[in-house]
């Protein structure tokens, strides 16, 4: 896959379905995103919100359908590697590592993959945390040591350094209290326009949505059943996006119980 100026969709799904035994998870996914637009999937439990990610980055293989990204198909071993030397990510939970210091969290991908300096490396993980409000002291606390909101920054920090062209959020703000949330809401919105980046986040927290996105697709029984800007959201005309902004039981959503 060849570093080329993206004119297009920076990604694009296509058709993409994905199954786990007898369970159907994936049913015709269509998505695309450009350059330096945020697109937020919502939807409820088990609807395959993770599993869409997941297999945008090649980490699940897809039964049907096809990965497009920078126009070109993401669909073999060296395809899919150029992809996501390109792309961030910051887990749900941070999923950070506990025997490491936050730098070399932060870093983790310059030290191991690009086999930067240990001295280098460590400047940039400093700068880069700097970008998300934590200072250089805590360069070489470990995890534990940090609260949960500091922990999702680091986590940003380490989803940033590698200036990518598209970050995937996965459940952002999970954990955190309401002004924690916002303020790391303000931070992902921050970072992703200084970088030009695309942005695909998933989450449930409805003030995220309202913060990150520019526009929302809404996942139901495995496929895109709405799609709007965020301004659309509370006049959408859709019965699903309806049911889930209000959060109501009553609707053709059932309650994953």
């Amino acid at each position: 896959m060849s570093v080329n100026p993206i004119s297009g969709p920076i990604l694009e799904l296509k058709n993409v379905h994905k199954a786990f035994g007898a369970q159907q998870v994936l049913r015709g996914v269509d998505l695309t995103v450009a350059r330096g637009q945020s697109l937020v999937i919502i939807g409820g439990s088990g609807t395959g919100k993770s599993v869409t990610i997941k297999s945008a980055l090649g980490l699940i293989p897809l039964d049907k359908g096809e990965i497009r990204f920078a126009g070109e198909a993401a669909n073999d071993g060296k395809s899919i590697a150029a992809l996501r030397r390109r792309t961030g990510m910051l887990f749900q939970g941070g999923a950070l590592f506990d025997s490491l210091t936050v730098w070399e969290n932060v870093a983790f991908a310059l030290l191991y993959r690009d086999r930067v300096s240990r001295g280098n490396a460590k400047n940039l993980a400093i700068e880069n945390l700097a970008k998300v409000r934590l200072p250089a002291s805590a360069a070489d606390l470990r995890p534990a040591e940090l609260s949960g909101g500091m922990q999702k920054r680091v986590a940003l920090a380490r989803a940033i350094i590698a200036k990518p062209d598209l970050i995937f959020f996965d459940e952002p703000t999970t954990g955190l209290d309401p002004i924690t949330a916002d303020a790391v809401n303000e931070l992902i919105v921050e970072q992703v326009k200084a970088l030009g980046a695309a942005a695909v986040s998933i989450t449930h927290d409805m003030a995220s949505v309202r913060k990150i996105a520019d526009e929302v697709a809404m996942l139901h029984d495995g496929k895109i059943v709405w799609r709007g800007p965020v301004s659309a959201l509370d006049n959408s005309g859709s019965p699903y996006v309806d049911q889930f902004v209000n959060g109501r039981a009553d609707g053709p959503i059932q309650p994953a119980i």
